[in-house]
This record gives structure tokens, C-alpha cells and sequence, in this order.
């Protein structure tokens, strides 16, 4: 692993060369993989990043039956103690929007491998002994000289009735996702010009083994100035963290963060992707699940606005720890 001066120079020099090379960022982009192809052992890396690459067959292994999937998350007095925390910086103005997680304890028979050849997702990420990654959340994509972003911000069970309806007329969820819409247009003109919103809270479903989720993403876009990926690394780095799992405004909201959470994130939130020479594609690392010890940890979390209620926001953490298997 390298550091964030270290990883910046060498997307530097592999942009400006063109050179492919995968990516792992981790949430404080203190250790990060930059890795070219002949430096990606599947042994110990597997990965898909949306239909644009791969390192692995299609074939799925087997999987174990029955499957075994339990969850034991923080307890409700945890969650609560830090959940009042953040809605004091919320209520003095220091943050608008705080991404708030947690991990929570995961008994299975299923191993990481298994999970990630199965699990039905954009974006997979497998390190051996270590992570399983399977997010819905494109972070940045770069195809000739246009970059767009997808923030995704509101979940809700799919069951529940007028799901729909009631997650597009949520004035807490509307908020949220406002305010990182905005937070994304101000980080992609940092880099780009002629930033807008393309399209905004399109709503869309992901089916799990346990339940099905509506989720709400937006589309923001912009265009690369020539020889962009010459400086691709200071440029990509410009951008982190991902601002739909922190809040706005970012700086504030980090140090809210670290202030409330009761772990470090790792590569949890962090990014991951891939530059083939020409364009590049990149995800949110969420729908997370760390390999520690003998234990699993699958973390999660959402945003919390002033308007959040603290046992609604409970629930949506505990609702997204999930195989997305069907």
C-alpha cells in the first residue's frame, strides 16, 4: 500500500503516459493500492467495475445451503448516543448534512469469495483476507472529455407501502439529497467547467435476498479541461472524500465525523476504479463487509439532516446490510 503523496504521483505519471492501472482509495486516503495490470494478482485482487472491466471469469461457485446471514448491529443506546452528538452540530449550524455509520457483526457461512462472484452489483471489489465490496454507487465516470458523478442519497423498503411516494415527498430525504447534490456540483467545478445536474432523485431498485431496496440517485456532469489526465491523480484527489458519504460542509462535517463514529471507516467509503488509457470509471466503496480476525463486520450508515428521526435512521442502517442475492 502507498500513501496519498505517493498514489498522486503515480496516477499522475500513468495518466499523462496512458497507461491503464486499478485504483483502491481508502476513506482517509492514508493507504491505497495504484496498481498496473501486471501488478494485479487474482489471487489476492478481483474485481468489476460496472460492464467496463474485469479480472475474472463469470462462472459463480456454488453457494452454501441453507445460506446463514445474521445480523448483530450496534445496539439502539450506541447508535443514539452518536446520533445526538451529530444533531448537535446540526442543530448549531456547523454541518448541514452528516453521513453517519457504524459496523455491525455479521455470522454466516458464506465467505467473502463466495459473496462476491454472487452478489449482483455495478461495482465488486474482492481483496483476499481482507474486504468484500458489491456498491450500487457510481462515483466518478471520465469517458473523452466529460466527467459525471451519480450521488445516491435516500433509501427506503421497497415493501412498505407507497414506498415510492413517500421517499420522493420526504422533506428530510429531499433535503439530504439536495444539499449533496450541491456539494458535488462545487467539487466537480473544481476540476471541470460547464457543471450541471442532468437529471435529479431518479429512483431506481436493488433486490436483495432479504429485501427489496428503492434507492434515489442524481446526475451531475461537467467538461475536462485539455490535458486533464496529465495531472489525473491531483485532480481525482481533489474530489475525496466522496461527498455523499460525509456531508456538506465537508471539511466541518469530517471532523464532526471522526468526532461521533466509534471506528475508523478504513476503505470503508473510500473509492475504487479503473483508467484504461482513454476513460475511466470508478465507484463508492458502500455495501461493505471487512474481513477482522475470525469476524465479519458489514458497515453502514446514512445522512442525517435536523430533520432526521433517530430511530428511522437506525432502521435504514440495519436495512442496508444485505447480500444482494436473488
Amino acid at each position: 500500500m502507498i500513501n496519498a503523496r505517493e498514489a498522486i504521483l503515480k496516477m499522475n505519471y500513468l495518466g499523462k503516459k496512458r497507461l491503464p492501472f486499478l485504483f483502491i482509495i481508502d476513506y482517509e486516503t492514508n493507504n491505497n493500492f495504484v496498481l498496473e495490470p501486471q501488478e494485479i494478482n487474482p489471487n489476492k485482487f478481483l474485481f468489476k467495475i460496472n460492464d467496463y472491466i474485469s479480472n475474472y471469469s463469470a462462472k459463480k461457485p456454488s453457494l452454501p445451503d441453507p445460506i446463514i446471514f445474521k445480523i448483530n448491529p450496534p445496539s439502539y443506546q450506541v447508535y443514539e448516543k452518536s446520533f445526538h452528538k451529530v444533531k448537535k452540530h446540526l442543530v448549531m449550524g456547523n454541518s448541514y448534512l452528516v453521513n453517519l455509520t457504524f459496523p455491525s457483526e455479521v455470522s454466516t457461512n458464506l465467505k467473502l469469495e463466495e459473496i462476491f462472484y454472487n452478489a449482483n452489483a455495478p461495482y465488486k471489489l474482492f481483496i483476499k483476507d481482507k474486504l468484500v465490496v458489491f456498491s450500487p454507487e457510481t462515483f466518478i465516470r471520465i469517458n473523452k472529455n466529460k466527467i459525471s458523478s451519480y450521488p445516491m442519497k435516500g433509501t427506503i423498503d421497497a415493501s412498505v407501502p407507497d414506498a415510492k411516494k413517500i421517499i420522493l415527498n420526504d422533506p428530510k430525504e429531499t433535503a439530504e439529497h439536495n444539499t449533496i447534490v450541491d456539494l458535488i456540483r462545487n467539487d466537480l467545478s473544481m476540476i471541470s467547467y460547464n457543471v450541471k445536474v442532468n437529471y435529479f432523485r431518479h429512483l431506481s431498485k436493488i433486490k436483495t435476498r432479504q429485501k427489496d431496496l428503492y434507492q434515489i440517485s442524481s446526475e451531475i456532469t461537467g467538461e475536462i479541461p485539455p490535458n486533464f489526465y496529465n495531472t489525473l491523480g491531483t485532480s481525482f484527489f481533489k474530489l475525496l472524500p466522496a461527498g455523499s458519504i460525509c456531508g456538506a460542509p465537508k471539511m466541518k462535517t469530517l471532523d464532526i465525523i471522526s468526532e461521533s463514529e466509534i471506528y475508523k471507516r478504513g476503505f470503508y467509503t473510500g473509492v475504487f476504479g479503473y483508467f484504461d488509457g482513454k476513460s475511466l470509471e470508478s465507484a463508492v466503496m458502500i455495501r461493505f463487509i471487512e474481513q477482522n480476525g475470525t469476524k465479519y463486520l458489514f458497515k453502514s450508515g446514512g445522512g442525517i439532516t435536523a430533520w432526521s428521526d433517530c430511530k428511522k435512521e437506525y432502521q435504514e442502517l440495519i436495512d442496508k446490510v444485505y447480500v444482494p442475492f436473488t
